[in-house]
């Protein structure tokens, strides 16, 4: 659900003054509190950016041209943030920590510390960004049939999370 801020204010005042309901409205969701003794917070369907679509709402979350590249580039090993832009498309470095930052706000990632002078982080695939897999082999599938030129790229080092990638890159070819 998409407001502008006009209309924000607007419709916030009408409920104000209609209930005793309190909308506070964020990006993605709105929350609902019930002005009681205790008032609590409820939140109402959240994450309907645009609309209920489900590749609407997942493209939302990956559907720019560097968010795929960076999830692949987790599957297939990297993790640290020099290893994100020393790959072949060249990501800038703003937009890869843009990127970054959506993906753990999107559950897709988590960040953990390797340095503490000055703090760096690596980033891990969550269960839920592992789930993409199938997605991206599906991708290189139909890649690879229709511009069969195309290459996977290499594994890097052994890690258990990263050779489902690489067995994807196989059967595509």
């Amino acid at each position: 659900m998409t407001f502008n801020k006009q209309a924000n204010a607007a419709y916030l005042n009408i409920l104000q003054i209609a209930s005793n309901y309190t909308i506070v409205f964020t990006r993605q969701f709105f929350l609902v509190s019930k002005l009681m003794k205790d008032p609590g917070v409820v939140e109402v369907n959240s994450a309907f950016e645009r609309s209920c679509c489900p590749l609407t709402n997942a493209l939302d979350i990956f559907g720019d041209k560097w968010t795929l590249l960076i999830i692949r580039d987790l599957v297939l090993g990297k993790r640290r943030y020099q290893e994100f832009l020393s790959s072949p498309e060249k990501i800038a470095s703003n937009i890869l920590a843009h990127r970054l930052k959506k993906l753990e706000a999107a559950g897709l990632i988590t960040r953990q510390p390797y340095q503490q002078s000055p703090v760096r982080y690596e980033c891990f695939l969550t269960e839920k960004g592992e789930s993409l897999s199938p997605v991206l082999t599906a991708i290189i599938s139909w890649s690879r049939k229709h511009y069969p030129d195309t290459q996977p790229f290499q594994v890097i080092g052994q890690r258990e999370e990263s050779n489902s990638m690489e067995r994807a890159g196989e059967a595509a070819g």
